[in-house]
């Protein structure tokens, strides 16, 4: 494992890959799973996603068949059935406790007296619920989407392994999604979920905030606003298969160079984000969050599987990241796809990423 001081951007060459920059992390002394440094994936893992890259692609490439003005009421109506899916591929382990989280809070937006926090309290198996805010380290956790389906309940499983692993609570909140609501509703309920949090006593940098897919473009949203209010910043960050570009279009560019993922087809992919984001435009602030040199950050963890068609938006967050001075370590997972880390009975790679990552939180 190689750790430089100042790195340069790792190649697009989907070869497994960790690279550090700033200052290096101080884990504790636990087994390590350093399947990111081999050059392939394990059997089991490369044969699930090469079936996946038979069926997956090509069912979602149909949605390129359906006219535009049919893609919310598809979306709308196969949401549960694809959250159902999700909830049985990524099961919750036995003996998780989850709270649900519904309360109103004073309003920041002009015409919003009133706004709300949406989610639930995840206690990973043998996790207790904090007694003193302060003095206590959770997660807070933003779930993937593409901005259009999953919720708390598709990320269960994953948050209460996270939970599990790093014997903290974890929130995990719920946003708000397209085709109903657009940019940047989920951003906003991201802000007013954090502050609400250091409103209930948790200190900033007890928190680590975690994410994965759309979760990580919320996170780095929430950064980019707490350097804007002065508000202060996380404690950690880790990030699994982060989006950068909501347009989609690092993504596109990547799958056009032949890069294809297990699951994920990029055009199809981007016509369901812009039910969520309309036609944006990358230099808005809230689409691509400025990171910039003076910026307070996080140190960041992110993993992302070298076969998936974002892997491009995550050496982009890296790179961002490292160029504005932060400490962020890369970890690119040989022959694995998108989010690898929700599904431990595909992968054994799934387990072993969580348990990395739990390692990293349990070092900050």
């Amino acid at each position: 494992m190689s750790i430089l001081a100042s790195p340069p951007l790792p190649a697009a060459t989907g070869r497994p890959t960790i690279s550090c920059a700033a200052r290096r992390s101080t884990s504790p002394a636990a087994a390590r799973h350093d399947d990111w440094l081999r050059p392939h994936g394990s059997v089991r893992s490369r044969m699930v996603n090469g079936y996946l890259s038979l069926v997956a692609p090509r069912a979602m490439a149909a949605v390129e068949l359906i006219p535009p003005a049919f893609a919310p009421a598809m979306v709308t109506t196969l949401r549960p059935a694809v959250n159902s899916t999700l909830v049985a591929l990524s099961p919750t382990p036995r003996g998780t406790t989850a709270r649900p989280v519904s309360v109103s809070v004073r309003g920041t937006l002009p015409g919003r007296p009133v706004e709300h926090v949406r989610g639930e309290w995840v206690y990973g198996p043998d996790v207790e619920r904090p007694v003193d805010p302060a003095s206590a380290s959770i997660i807070y956790y933003l779930h993937g989407s593409g901005y259009v389906v999953c919720s708390p309940r598709t990320h269960r499983g994953l948050v209460s392994r996270l939970s599990q692993r790093t014997s903290r609570a974890v929130f995990s909140l719920d946003y708000r999604l397209g085709p109903r609501y657009h940019q940047p509703a989920g951003g906003d309920d991201t802000i007013r979920g954090y502050h609400w949090l250091l409103d209930l006593g948790y200190r900033p940098e007890n928190i680590v905030v975690a994410g994965d897919s759309a979760g990580g473009h919320l996170a780095l949203d929430l950064l980019a606003d707490n350097h804007r209010t002065g508000t202060a910043q996380p404690g950690g960050m880790v990030l699994f298969s982060p989006l950068l570009d909501p347009t989609f279009g690092l993504a596109v560019n990547r799958q056009a160079r032949g890069v294809r993922d297990p699951i994920i087809d990029a055009a199809a992919a981007a016509r369901f984000l812009e039910l969520y984001t309309g036609r944006v435009q990358r230099d808005d602030p809230r689409v691509i969050a400025p990171i910039t040199a003076g910026m307070s950050l996080p140190p960041t963890l992110i993993q992302v599987g070298a076969r998936e068609v974002m892997a491009d938006d995550a050496r982009g967050i890296y790179d961002e990241l490292r160029v504005a001075g932060g400490f962020v370590q890369l970890q690119e997972w040989p022959d694995q796809g998108h989010v690898f880390q929700m599904f431990p009975y595909l992968t054994p790679e799934s387990r072993r990423a969580v348990s990395e990552a739990a390692r990293f939180i349990r070092g900050l």
